[in-house]
């Protein structure tokens, strides 16, 4: 698997030559255009192209959390913080000119326009063998309908593009509707379905990849039906996946690739490492892990406080580090731990998940729910459960789930213990309504008085969506315009 990994890391750092990342909205480098035309002749190029689509997310990933983790109740960023933009959306001060959210913006339509290459000039090449063809195909649609998914949630309705455009013309294109969005997401990843093998290498995506984002998806438009139909089929053959026997062989280095990754991004230490995993480290290093952190982010006591006696997530996810010396009061100092390998700074081999199991599982549970199957949803919500706690000792039983504020109180709480730093925090908190809910956090908390640091944050309404950054606006007055709230 490890040799399967670097080949593919090594393919996507020399991709950029044939297929530059633009900076700007949905304006290709010229350079990228002209390549167009001697490029794109043999599979083998379009093979190279394909993976460049998936180095747009493999570089994007590793700094998801400081746009889904630290504006939640989860994460707030250290005095130690120096990212731009990332003490605004601490305490949700957010506001069209915050860069995190633009440069998001633009790397997800990096990505689109790289996918969109491969699909335009897909027909170039006459050397495919059996099957080659429509796996590029499936590929390129499934990372075009997962970065599309990443807007439409935060966005709302985004400039749809499925061609190459100039950047002339890309300037005319105004905001799709959030459902003319939505629908091409689900024509993406249902072409994608019919076109990607069940087994691909490590990084890449495969049917199942396709069809578990495409229940998601389903999901979060409460399309209950459509989700069963396709969360149901990975629990069957020709399909294998399953929870690993304890939550933290999920985050070992040498448990990659398990039956429970569905789509991760790999990665390379030295060669092509992610810095996440030192992202969280406390400033001095953590002994056998790496020797300086970065220390960007703390974990808040909102979350720690929730993992009860017996839940062994907690240990793989905060580690609470007691500091003291001879005649001074102790000093509890937490971190998130979730992705401490040993490693080099900046450069951890750890490939991260975009997609569990453990995840199809919580929105299969969901989905079951919803069509009035509050059983069949308990069965399923306490596989997590029972995996947490190492035992059924503390599973859920239907007496908890009366009435669906229960079963959302529930569900959402669980998701939050097994996701937490990884991206999913913001996105259920908004669509589960609960972000109108997160005034406070609870941060810093002192063992000695028993009492934790309280900070307000500027919750609202116009949160359910973030705003379209002013740079994108700027370029095209009067096209894309702003979202409620922003102005």
């Amino acid at each position: 698997m490890k040799r399967n990994k670097i080949y593919i890391i090594g393919s996507l750092m020399t991709i950029l030559s044939f297929s530059a990342c633009q900076k700007e909205l949905l304006e290709p480098n010229p350079e990228s255009i002209l390549t167009t035309k001697n490029f794109y002749q043999v599979s083998k190029d379009m093979d190279k192209a394909v993976l460049g689509v998936y180095n747009g997310l493999q570089s994007r990933k590793p700094t998801d959390y400081l746009l889904f983790e630290i504006p939640t109740d989860n994460l707030y960023a250290s005095t130690n913080t120096s990212v731009s933009g990332a003490n605004a959306l601490d305490v949700l001060a957010i506001t069209p000119d915050n860069e995190l959210i633009a440069d998001f913006w633009a790397a997800n339509y990096s990505i689109i326009f790289r996918a969109n290459a491969v699909l335009n000039n897909i027909d170039k090449p006459s050397d495919y063998k059996a099957g080659e063809k429509d796996q590029y195909i499936g590929e390129a649609k499934f990372m075009r309908a997962l970065s599309y998914f990443e807007m439409v949630r935060l966005f709302a309705g985004v400039p749809n593009v499925t061609t190459l455009l100039s950047a002339e013309e890309a300037r005319t294109v105004p905001r799709a509707s959030e459902t003319d969005i939505y629908n091409l997401v689900i024509d993406d990843l249902k072409d994608a379905v019919k076109k990607l093998p069940v087994t691909m290498v490590a990084g890449r995506a495969s049917k199942g990849a396709a069809i578990a984002l495409l229940g998601k998806v389903y999901v979060y438009q409460k399309k209950w039906v459509e989700a069963e139909e396709q969360l149901s089929q990975l629990f069957k053959a020709p399909f294998s996946y399953a929870l690993v026997n304890s939550f933290a062989d999920f985050w070992k280095l040498t448990n990659e690739n398990s039956k429970e990754s569905v789509f991760a991004m790999p990665y390379v230490a030295g060669s092509n490492g992610q810095n996440l995993s030192t992202a969280f480290i406390p400033n001095g290093g953590v002994e056998g892990i790496v020797s300086r952190g970065a220390e960007v982010a703390l974990p808040s006591w909102s979350l720690n406080k929730l993992y009860i006696a017996g839940d062994t997530r907690k240990a793989s996810t905060i580690t609470d580090m007691l500091i003291s010396k001879i005649g001074d009061a102790p000093l509890w100092y937490p971190y998130v731990s979730k992705y401490a390998v040993k490693h080099d700074y900046g450069t951890s081999g750890l490939d991260l998940p975009v997609i569990r199991f453990a995840d199809v599982i919580l929105l299969y549970a969901e989905t079951l729910y919803g069509l009035n199957r509050p059983s069949d949803a308990l069965l399923e919500l306490n596989k997590v459960r029972e995996r947490a706690f190492a035992g059924p000792s503390k599973n859920y039983i239907l007496s908890d789930i009366v009435s669906p504020a229960d079963f959302s109180d529930k569900l959402f709480l669980e998701r939050r213990l097994e996701f937490a730093y990884e991206s999913e925090r913001w996105y259920d908190l908004v669509r589960s309504g609960k972000y109108l809910n997160f005034t406070s956090e609870e941060r810093a908390y002192n063992p000695n008085t028993g009492t934790a640091l309280t900070v307000p944050v500027a919750t609202k309404a116009a949160l359910k969506y973030l705003p379209i950054p002013q740079k994108e606006i700027d370029k095209a007055p009067d096209v894309l315009g702003q979202n409620d709230g922003y102005n």
